[in-house]
C-alpha cells in the first residue's frame, strides 16, 4: 500500500509531556507509568499493559511517545519509543544496573553501561545474549510486528531485541533501512500519510471518499466512530466488487487495524489471519506476510490464554505453510519461532488458570 513516512507525517504534539516518560516495572503484575500504576488485567501480561498506556499516551498527544522503562527485577534500564499505532522500537543501549533488585529491596545508586544480563524470570526465556548493537540509518518503511520506523540506535538479538530487557516487550530487531513496511505499519503509514487511498482506478471512484473521512477519524482518535465507518464501507465495496476484490481486501486490512486500535486484539487478528490465508491462495506471498504480521501483532495483545492458544495454532499453522514457500515468511524464521515460545508460555498460563 502506497503511503509516506509514518515517522514524517506524525501530528503535532497537542499535550505536553516529558522528554521520557518514566516507567518502572515492580514485578510481573504490576508498574507505573508516569506515576501512574499500571496492574495487569487477569491472563493479561505486565508488559503488554505497560505497552497498551503508552500507546494511550501516544494516540492522546498525536505523536510517538518516548519512555525510560526501569525493570526492578531484570536489573536494567531501557529507553524506548512506542508509537500511536501500537510499534515501538528501542532506542539506545539497556542500561544494566549494578544490582537487579528483588522486591523489598532498595534501589541501586549508580548505574553502570554493560549489557544486561539474561534474567531467568516470569517473563519469558531468556534471550540470546551475543546481541551487537546495531545502528540504524533513515528508515522510511516500517518493520516487522511490533516496531516503528524512525531512526536511532537498536539492539538486535536471535529472539528479538526487546527480550534483551528482561521486560520481554514485544519489539523487533530494527529491519534494513530497503525492508518495506509491512502489516499494520503499512497500515498506519497510508492513514497518516497523503498518498493514494485506494488500490485501484474503479476503487478510487467509490471508496476515495469514505476512506478519507475514516482516515481522519483515526488521526483525531475517534475509533468508534472509524471502526462504524470501515464496516460500512466494506460492506458497499463487497457488494460492488465482490469478496475477494483487492480494494474489499485493502479495507479489511483497514478494519483490523482499527479494530486492534480500538482494543479488540482477537477481531484484529482474525480478520489479519482470514487475509493471510487469502493473499496465500492467491499466491501473493509479500502481501500474505504483511497480514501474518499484523496478526501477530494483535495475537500478543490477546489476554485470554485460551482464546491465544486458539488464535495461536491458527496462527502458526499458517505461517509454517507459508514460511515453506519462497518469500519473506522463509528468509527470517525467528519470528516464528518467537511465536512458537509464547504458545509455550501461553500453556502454562492455561494450565495455571484451569488449577486456580
Amino acid at each position: 500500500m502506497a503511503g509516506l513516512s509514518f515517522e514524517k507525517k506524525r501530528a503535532p504534539r497537542t499535550v505536553g509531556y516529558p522528554a521520557a516518560v518514566p516507567v518502572r516495572v515492580y514485578g510481573p503484575e504490576s508498574a507505573s507509568v508516569d506515576g501512574v500504576p499500571v496492574v495487569a488485567a487477569p491472563g493479561e501480561e505486565i508488559q503488554q499493559a505497560v505497552l497498551n498506556r503508552l500507546q494511550s499516551l501516544a494516540i492522546s498527544v498525536g505523536a510517538p511517545i518516548h519512555a525510560t522503562v526501569h525493570d526492578d527485577l531484570a536489573g536494567c534500564v531501557v529507553p524506548l519509543e512506542v508509537s500511536a499505532d501500537g510499534s515501538s522500537r528501542v532506542t539506545g543501549e539497556p542500561v544494566r544496573l549494578t544490582a537487579p533488585r528483588t522486591p523489598g529491596t532498595a534501589a541501586p545508586a549508580h548505574t553502570t553501561p554493560n549489557p544486561p544480563q539474561a534474567p531467568a524470570d516470569r517473563f519469558g526465556p531468556p534471550p540470546v545474549m551475543d546481541a551487537r548493537p546495531v545502528t540504524a540509518g533513515p528508515r522510511d518503511a516500517g518493520a516487522g510486528p511490533g516496531t516503528g520506523p524512525g531512526t536511532g540506535p537498536g539492539t538486535a538479538s536471535g529472539a528479538g531485541a526487546g527480550t534483551a530487557l528482561g521486560l520481554g516487550l514485544p519489539f523487533d530487531e530494527p529491519a534494513p533501512a530497503q525492508t518495506p513496511a509491512r502489516g499494520f505499519d503499512a497500515v498506519a503509514e497510508e492513514v497518516l500519510g497523503d498518498g493514494p487511498l485506494t488500490e485501484t482506478a474503479e476503487g478510487a471512484e467509490l471508496l476515495a471518499e469514505p476512506l478519507g473521512r475514516i482516515n481522519e477519524a483515526v488521526r483525531a482518535g475517534r475509533v468508534d466512530a472509524a471502526a462504524e465507518l470501515a464496516e460500512r464501507t466494506l460492506a458497499e465495496a463487497s457488494a460492488v466488487f465482490g469478496p475477494h476484490h483487492a480494494e474489499v481486501l485493502h479495507v479489511r486490512e483497514l478494519s483490523a487495524y482499527i479494530a486492534y486500535l480500538g482494543d479488540d486484539p482477537v477481531r484484529a487478528c482474525r480478520l489479519s489471519l482470514e487475509l493471510a490465508g487469502l493473499r496465500r491462495q492467491a499466491r501473493d506471498g509479500e502481501a500474505a506476510y504483511g497480514n501474518l504480521q499484523s496478526a501477530a501483532t494483535a495475537w500478543r495483545a490477546v489476554r485470554d490464554p485460551e482464546e491465544g492458544l486458539r488464535l495461536g495454532r491458527e496462527l502458526i499453522g499458517l505461517w509454517t505453510e507459508l514460511a515453506a514457500e519462497p518469500g519473506p515468511a522463509a528468509d527470517d524464521p525467528r519470528p516464528l519461532e518467537a511465536a512458537r515460545a509464547r504458545m509455550i508460555r501461553l500453556t502454562d498460563r492455561a494450565a495455571k488458570a484451569a488449577q486456580a
